[in-house]
């Protein structure tokens, strides 16, 4: 039997830059009221949120991701050609094939990187960053782009009162690179397909007819999807904790997915974090962008000095599948 090489990757993985881009587009409940029975304040206290981005049609997954890689690279301070991986989370980019990876991966100025999509819902940025850290451990790549990505307002029906208010758009991008300290934590994820119903698409591409159908939309059953958040995913988030060898006390940061702020509440609650640690609330101004939530909450917390380089966060996103992926990680 050959004996094979073994692999020159770096000893542990880090995030060393972040970007993020919302559309120019600022909507406030008061649009989504008109095309349902509902209210400012119904909205506000069921899910916190007061406005969301939508984006235009120059603004595309494509164009909202590279302009937040753009910065997740100057943040990083190397350049577009060092990076030898970029990894999409998106479940909005409506073309099977090819990968919109590769075509952001071409127009950054990447020299050939590997480049791939993936399908994990909320909880892509987590599986991203869990992929972007083996290759770098594993060396097949230096630097990895890790992009969560969405234009849900494409996949909006704004006549469903139970949906027609979380959804926003936008991109979120981290550098993924070498360190000889760990911090980036041991991820805890997983998948619970017998739940699937819960959230879902209401047609399939090939079940679309345009005469007769509303535009495929998202849908998900509420209560059963915040009983499932709650309960579930707090146990989750103490496990990345357990994981990492790290106690609530220990945090300064924790970056829930930004679905709704009564579950980031009751996590809060249920993880008894202590006042000090503080809690991403992107979703209230930019409501839930999926796979882009946690990076563009990160990226916010970072710009206003809530929380600030060398911070330790908690980060757990989870969502359609279900899946769910949670770790600790040092900011950079």
């Amino acid at each position: 039997m050959a004996k094979l090489k073994p692999s020159k990757g770096a000893p542990y993985a880090r995030i060393l830059g972040v970007g993020g881009y919302r559309p120019t587009r600022v909507v406030p409940n008061e649009v989504i009221l008109e095309k349902i029975d509902s209210s400012d304040e119904w909205i506000r206290s069921r899910s916190g949120i007061e406005t969301r981005h939508w984006a235009n049609a120059e603004e595309t997954v494509a164009a909202m991701s590279i302009e937040a890689s753009g910065k997740a690279i100057a943040d990083a301070g190397i350049s577009a050609e060092q990076i030898g991986g970029v990894i999409v989370s998106t479940v909005s980019h409506f073309k099977q094939t090819p990968a919109v990876a590769t075509e952001i991966a071409d127009k950054l100025g990447t020299n050939k990187a590997a480049a791939f999509d993936i399908s994990a819902g909320c909880a892509g940025f987590g599986y991203g960053l869990t992929l972007a850290k083996g290759m770098i451990v594993e060396g097949s790549a230096e630097y990895v782009l890790v992009i969560g990505v969405e234009r849900l307002s494409d996949l909006t029906d704004l006549e469903d009162r139970a949906t027609a208010f979380l959804f926003g758009d936008g991109a979120g991008a981290v550098v993924v690179g070498p360190s000889q300290e760990p911090r980036i934590g041991p991820t805890v994820w997983g998948s619970e397909g017998d739940k699937s119903e819960t959230i879902k698409q209401t047609l399939a591409w090939n079940e679309y007819d345009s005469s007769t159908d509303k535009f495929p939309a998202i849908t998900q059953e509420g209560q059963a999807v915040f009983r499932w958040a709650v309960f579930e995913m707090a146990k989750v988030a103490q496990q990345a904790l357990d994981a990492a060898g790290i106690t609530p006390d220990e945090l300064d940061v924790f970056i829930p997915h930004q679905a709704n702020e009564r579950i980031i509440d009751s996590m809060v609650k249920t993880l008894k974090l202590p006042e000090h640690v503080k809690v991403a609330r992107d979703v209230r101004t930019t409501g839930n962008t999926s796979a882009a939530s946690i990076p563009l909450a990160m990226e916010r917390l970072l710009a206003t000095g809530e929380a600030k380089s060398g911070d330790t966060a908690l980060v757990i996103g989870f969502g359609a599948g279900l899946v769910y992926a949670a770790t600790v990680v040092t900011l950079p």
